[in-house]
């Protein structure tokens, strides 16, 4: 039998890879001109970094490397990361570091639900890393932390953007229980792209967390990156799956499917993470934006720079004018 020789490329050092020392055999791809992203500053930014600074509280918009920090956080918008900075888990897109994580912060509730009273916002978005080593996942920190932050900003909406609890629904339930105005568990990418973007996750795992929410009356969302090697017809598949399962239930509204989706352009955040596959264009993601609005999801937030809590706000501003809509079709 004849050897194989060498192979032109190697790509065992692509993945997950930040060591310094490690070679890089490839390079990342030049940004087209439609995506730009304003540059960190201004007073809104500089005083959500001194609060976030000064309670000791990570957040994903720095963590993973947002493009969209800049903006958000001029605008008094950043995305709380509970928990820890440290995640169990080894994504092939994710920037946030991995490994062994420090020990349980139980006094983190409290100090959430005080930094978000000084920041006086009117929605926040609250995520985690995972925390597989725990017994509960991690849900019963959340748990608390929606109940102390309402009880300390009554006016405030707070959207939660959680792990899947490795299908652990009873873990799922006490998030529910402690009744955040949305949940958020982001799919991230078609099901044929799992195993080299989420290993540690299962689609249909995701889809059923999505429905379990529906079903019980909450308001769900989750989320989506392309250009990491999908296909148009993918993403289309994924929204008819998304609505065709997360609406079978029993639930205050039958029938009703996942309310938001959010899609936006994959971006490499270092050498060692997923390549780029393909640049998508503006005019598809306006093409996915009709698609998923025209199968029934009730908020579609599609473009180049999308990120899971991007405009999170004013994606809660429709929904509340949905709900009240609705209520007054039923007279209610």
């Amino acid at each position: 039998m004849k050897r194989a020789g060498k192979p032109l490329v190697s790509l065992s050092g692509m993945v997950l890879n930040n060591t310094p020392d490690q070679p890089q055999q490839l390079s990342t791809k030049r940004k087209p001109k439609w995506l730009k992203a304003k540059l960190p500053g201004g007073p809104g930014y500089d005083r959500l970094k001194d609060i976030l600074g000064e309670h000791k509280l990570f957040t994903v918009c720095e963590e993973a490397g947002c493009p969209n920090m800049g903006e958000c956080w001029a605008r008094g918008v950043a995305t709380i990361m509970i928990l820890g900075d440290t995640c169990t888990r080894s994504c092939g897109f994710c920037n946030v570091k991995t490994g062994k994580p420090p020990v349980l912060d139980k006094d983190e509730p409290r100090r959430v639900a005080e930094s978000l009273a000084l920041m006086g916002l009117k929605h926040v978005v609250v995520t985690s890393v995972n925390r597989d080593e725990l017994p509960d996942g991690g849900a019963g920190i959340w748990a608390e932390m929606i109940i102390r932050s309402k009880e300390s900003c009554p006016t405030m909406s707070i959207e939660v953007l959680i792990p899947d609890f490795m299908g652990d629904w009873g873990a799922l339930q006490m998030v529910i229980d402690a009744k955040p105005h949305i949940i958020n568990h982001n799919i991230e990418t078609v099901k044929r792209m799992y195993p080299a973007v989420r290993p540690s996750a299962k689609y249909d795992r995701s889809i059923e967390l999505l429905r379990r929410v529906k079903e019980q009356g909450g308001v769900a969302k989750t989320g989506i990156m392309v250009g990491i090697g999908e296909r148009d017809s993918e993403v289309l598949d994924l929204m008819d799956e998304l609505v065709e399962k997360t609406s079978k239930h029993n639930g205050p509204n039958p029938g009703d499917p996942c309310d938001v989706l959010t899609i936006g352009q994959y971006l490499q955040p270092t050498r060692n993470h997923l390549p780029i596959e393909r640049w998508v264009e503006p005019e598809t993601f306006q093409m996915y934006h009709d698609e998923g609005i025209k199968r029934g999801l009730k908020v579609v937030e599609s473009g180049p720079m999308v990120r899971s809590s991007y405009h999170a706000d004013h994606q809660a501003d429709i929904l509340s004018t949905i709900e009240a809509e609705r209520k007054a079709r039923q007279g209610l």
